[in-house]
């Protein structure tokens, strides 16, 4: 008799974004950053060649100050590389379009792992856990909103799997990353920063938790996770059907810092 065994679950990049200062906004105000984050989104990835991927995104779910996806990850050269800066041109033009009305900043989170359709798994819990880290929350925090408003938080393995692919990223490079370690929870790992437009040989980067940079532009791998403990999965309360799905989740335990 042939032992018991399961296939692995597809890889997926995974795509999360969250608003700054969401908690501010009155209820109808939530409302309309929700759809104007979804807007911009869909901006920003139309104009790196990615509008069908967007549309035939894998389990899509608004997390009320933001929004999550799963992609394939054969475009994660384009998300690591081109979308930040189409973001932040979406979200310049944005304000442009609104004057008067408070600047939209956003957080973004990108990681990669095998995941099943419902987007129940450890990569997903570790893609928000990236997003909520201090060290993310606080290069918006000391930004001017009408110039910096996206930073970017990519995972050690997405950061491999990309740069040590040698695939083309557009004109973003490994050293417009820098490397730092992110801590929420029970989670420790490394992570990639960026922030468009920013070269990290100008920072002062003693300002942030930031692991000291390698040599060579690709690292070779820490481990993983040193947490010990794995980090407890959200649940998700789904409704809606076909290619539109509206999903709440939430985690187990607080999340951390205000949003």
């Amino acid at each position: 008799m042939s032992p018991a065994w399961e296939h692995l679950w597809p890889y997926r990049a995974v795509l999360a974004v969250d608003a700054r200062n969401f908690s501010a906004h009155t209820s109808k105000g939530m409302q309309a950053i929700n759809t104007e984050i979804q807007d911009v989104l869909h901006e920003a990835l139309s104009a790196v060649g990615l509008r069908a991927h967007w549309e035939q995104r894998d389990f899509p779910q608004h997390t009320g100050d933001g929004y999550v996806a799963g992609l394939h990850p054969e475009v994660l050269p384009a998300l690591v590389g081109c979308f930040p800066e189409a973001l932040s041109n979406a979200l310049h033009d944005h304000r442009r379009l609104h004057p008067g009305q408070a600047a939209l900043q956003l957080r973004v989170s990108i990681h990669v792992g095998p995941l099943p359709p419902s987007g129940l798994g450890v990569p997903m819990v570790e893609t928000h856990r990236f997003l909520d880290a201090q060290v993310l929350r606080d290069l918006l925090l000391r930004a001017d909103p009408q110039v910096t408003n996206t930073v970017v938080v990519i995972s050690q393995r997405v950061y491999e799997d990309v740069f040590q692919s040698g695939l083309s990223t557009g004109d973003t490079v490994s050293a417009q990353y820098s490397r730092s370690i992110a801590k929420v929870k029970a989670l420790v790992q490394p992570v990639w920063l960026h922030v468009p437009g920013l070269d990290w040989g100008l920072a002062d980067q003693s300002i942030f938790e930031v692991a000291e940079q390698e040599s060579s532009p690709t690292p070779s791998s820490p481990p993983r996770s040193e947490a010990s403990q794995p980090a407890q999965a959200p649940t998700f309360l789904q409704t809606g059907s076909g290619s539109y799905q509206g999903q709440n989740q939430y985690f187990n335990g607080p999340t951390g810092g205000s949003r």
